[in-house]
């Protein structure tokens, strides 16, 4: 099958795109500028990874470029991860947020609904669209009212409803994916547990400088994290369950037989997982294998407005598509910090 993708030079798409390579599909991906950007892409993907893609020049916030594509162009599916995904960021530039991830996957959606209708639409939301309600509520369902803590929550809630409706009045095909905390190589540093990888790699590379200090933030927030790949597999085969109702299932007389079209489904862990940040920190910590480690508070790391606990019910995933994570934490995290002690030796 052939599928577009976006985010590719961000942190989750790469390994989606390497996923779908080596299931035998045909990839396309957006890129902004024609300067050979991709190539940035080495730090994770291999050089015949990259040259197996199929590049297109565009930008999410201009519709003419994505119409362009997507009128030359015919897709079986679309993988929508671009975004601009930092939290604390999204307080410091809200406008900016909203023009990229909102208006830039409705102009995305315009696109492929004026071209394809048929091609199925993937979005991915995220947990923030719940805000602080876990500590209320308990467990996070698919069903339960979004309620978002930040702006970037906001922008995601805001296209997460639009394509809910988009799907229920037959304007287009696609599913909502509402990931929670996952990691893995190539995760940006301003991001909780990155961050902490990457002052350890620092530390590996600089010995003789023997500064300790651990720059670290709310260490009591409670998190279920799991590995990108686990994320990324969750993505794919929803879209492969798509497609195998849409071949195989008799279409009622609106055509509505499809029990994926316009569904949000959460991707967590399972809930016996879940830990304070610091446990992440410090099974880093003895990851690295550097002694004497001291943990230090650092505003920089806090977020404005800070959600407690997050915990997705992932009942109905499981029940769709049989999906729990597989990869083990040691392994998520291990993974992690060799990326940055690897990318700081370039």
């Amino acid at each position: 099958m052939k599928y577009f993708v976006t985010g590719i030079t961000g942190f989750a798409c790469p390994h989606l795109a390497r996923l779908l390579l080596q299931e035998g599909h045909e990839v396309h991906a957006l890129i902004r500028g024609s300067n050979g950007r991709h190539y940035d892409l080495l730090d994770f993907l291999s050089l015949e990874e990259i040259e197996k893609v199929i590049w297109h020049y565009g930008d999410l916030t201009d519709y003419d470029s994505l119409l362009n594509i997507f009128e030359n162009n015919q897709y079986d599916g679309v993988f929508h991860l671009g975004a601009q995904s930092h939290p604390p960021t999204s307080f410091l530039y809200p406008r900016l947020t909203m023009k990229n991830n909102v208006m830039g996957t409705i102009n995305l959606m315009m696109a492929i609904e004026k071209t394809q209708p048929e091609c199925v639409f993937q979005f991915t939301s995220t947990s923030e669209v719940y805000g602080d309600e876990c500590k209320d509520v308990g467990v996070l369902v698919e069903d339960m009212p979004l309620r978002p803590s930040n702006p970037y929550g906001t922008s995601k809630a805001m296209v997460d409803l639009y394509v809910q409706e988009r799907c229920k009045n037959g304007y287009m095909k696609g599913f909502i994916t509402r990931a929670f905390s996952h990691t893995g190589a190539r995760r940006g540093k301003n991001f909780s547990i990155s961050w902490d990888a990457f002052h350890l790699a620092e530390m590996f590379h600089t010995p003789h400088i023997g500064n300790r200090n651990l720059p670290v933030g709310n260490l009591k927030t409670q998190r279920i994290v799991i590995d990108v790949m686990d994320c990324m597999r969750a993505y794919y085969l929803l879209m492969q369950k798509f497609h195998f109702y849409e071949n195989n299932l008799v279409k009622d007389v609106e055509g509505n037989k499809n029990p994926i079209n316009g569904q949000a489904y959460n991707v967590c862990g399972a809930m016996e997982d879940v830990k304070e940040m610091g446990y992440f920190t410090d099974m880093l910590i003895d990851i690295s294998g550097i002694k004497d480690v001291k943990k230090v508070i650092d505003k920089r790391v806090y977020r404005p407005i800070d959600i407690q606990v997050q915990v997705g019910d992932t009942t109905k995933i499981k029940q769709v598509i049989g999906w729990k994570p597989e990869v083990p934490l040691r392994e998520t995290l291990t993974n992690l910090y060799n990326y940055w002690v690897r990318k700081l030796s370039l």
